[in-house]
């Protein structure tokens, strides 16, 4: 019985922070107050100078891409979605600020850059080796930030329970850190330097090619 109890709270947990998320965003203008609560932006911003070229690879909405924007030399955003990117381009502009419909596990950017945001991006890709070998022709400098499952105690024991346990279904992975600098190994990546924050990785990577 106390196991069953256990199964049907865990997946109303679930279910409620499903819908809270939902919620939040449609009473804060469709921006979820994440954005503003955590402050990660501020995180990319410090991570670039004025000379820098950026592209933001899986930028959502755009409000990243702009904020970086405002200090960096030229920012690209790229999503697959096109309702994020029409949306983007009618919210954020800025004459350093473009954004790109495709797909950027295949899009092949004609030019190098200086870094590579990817906020929350790595975790929705399911060949995350294979893509990161790819970012190698693009930039020496990845700043990546992702979902940790040692967020807290409760993710690491639903998943043993053979539960649902991450923050998206849309994820592939949660990580711990040692899975993630493994991961960044076999693609010829390191950490340079790293935070934890609110659950989440927040590092600066440097090719090791």
């Amino acid at each position: 019985m106390n196991k069953l109890l256990l199964r049907l709270f865990i997946k109303l947990h679930n279910y409620s922070y499903k819908h809270i998320s939902r919620l939040v965003v449609l009473l804060n203008n469709g921006i979820h107050p994440k954005h503003r609560l955590m402050n990660y932006h501020q995180f990319f911003i410090d991570m670039v100078s004025p000379d820098d070229f950026v592209l933001d690879i899986g930028c959502g909405n755009g409000a990243n891409s702009y904020d970086v924007a405002n200090r960096a030399k030229k920012v690209i955003g790229i999503d697959f979605n096109k309702n994020n990117i029409e949306s983007a381009r009618k919210r954020y502009q800025r004459s350093n600020l473009e954004f790109i419909v495709g797909d950027a596990t295949t899009y092949h950017l004609n030019q190098p850059v200086d870094k590579i945001i990817l906020s929350n991006v790595l975790e929705h890709i399911k060949h995350r080796v294979e893509f990161l070998q790819k970012l190698h022709r693009l930039s020496d400098i990845i700043l990546l930030r992702v979902p940790m499952i040692t967020r807290d105690w409760l993710p690491m024991y639903k998943k043993e329970m053979g539960l649902e346990y991450r923050l998206d279904k849309t994820h592939f992975i949660e990580f711990t850190l040692e899975g993630l600098r493994e991961e960044l190994f076999q693609a010829g990546w390191s950490i340079k330097s790293h935070q934890i924050i609110f659950g989440e990785f927040w590092g600066v990577i440097e090719s090791t090619k």
